[in-house]
C-alpha cells in the first residue's frame, strides 16, 4: 500500500455525507459558511480516542464562539458512535466512514507505524475547513492528548 495523499492550506476539502452517531446524516455542504474543526481517530471508546473526544467536547464551548462546529470521524458504525457519545456525553456530531473513504480522501487512513510495527489504519488527523470548505489546516499523526490545547493555542484562542 502506498503512503496516503496530504491535504495542505487551499486545498479543496473532500466533500462526504456520512451517518451520525443520531441517525441523521451530515454532510460538509451543510456546515458551509461555518469554520469546521473534523478530526478523524482510530476507534470509539478507546483511552486515547475518549481522551481527544473529552477534549475537544470540554472546549466546545469556546471553539463554536470563536466560529468553529466540531465534527469527529471514524469508521466505527453509527451505533458504536450512539454508545460513545452516550457514554461520555460528546455533544458534536460523530460520523461514520465505515468503507473508509472519506478518511483516505483525507490522507487519514493508510500506513502507520503502532509500537514499531507498520499497519494499516486511521492516522490520527486534525483538520481545518474554511467557511468555504478549503483546508485551513491540515495536522497529521497528532496526539490523543494535549492537542486539543495545542490547536486552541494555533488558533489563536489561548
Amino acid at each position: 500500500m502506498t503512503s496516503p495523499i496530504r491535504l495542505a492550506a487551499g486545498d479543496p476539502a473532500p466533500d462526504f455525507a456520512l451517518p451520525t452517531d443520531t441517525g441523521d446524516t451530515l454532510s460538509l455542504k451543510d456546515l458551509r459558511g461555518r469554520k469546521v474543526v473534523l478530526y478523524a481517530y482510530p476507534r470509539a471508546m478507546t483511552p486515547g480516542c475518549t481522551t481527544q473526544a473529552c477534549d475537544f467536547r470540554d472546549s466546545l464551548a469556546s471553539l463554536q464562539a470563536a466560529g468553529y462546529e466540531v465534527v469527529g470521524i471514524s469508521p466505527d458504525s453509527p451505533a458504536t458512535l450512539a454508545k460513545f457519545r452516550d457514554r461520555d456525553a460528546i455533544t458534536f456530531p460523530l460520523v461514520a466512514d465505515t468503507d473508509t473513504a472519506v478518511l483516505t480522501a483525507y490522507g487519514a487512513y493508510g500506513e502507520k507505524q503502532s509500537y514499531g510495527r507498520t499497519i494499516t489504519g486511521v492516522i490520527r488527523s486534525t483538520f481545518v475547513i474554511d467557511e468555504e470548505g478549503r483546508i485551513e489546516r491540515a495536522l497529521y499523526n497528532v496526539k490523543a492528548t494535549g492537542h486539543v490545547a495545542k490547536l486552541r493555542r494555533d488558533l489563536g484562542l489561548d
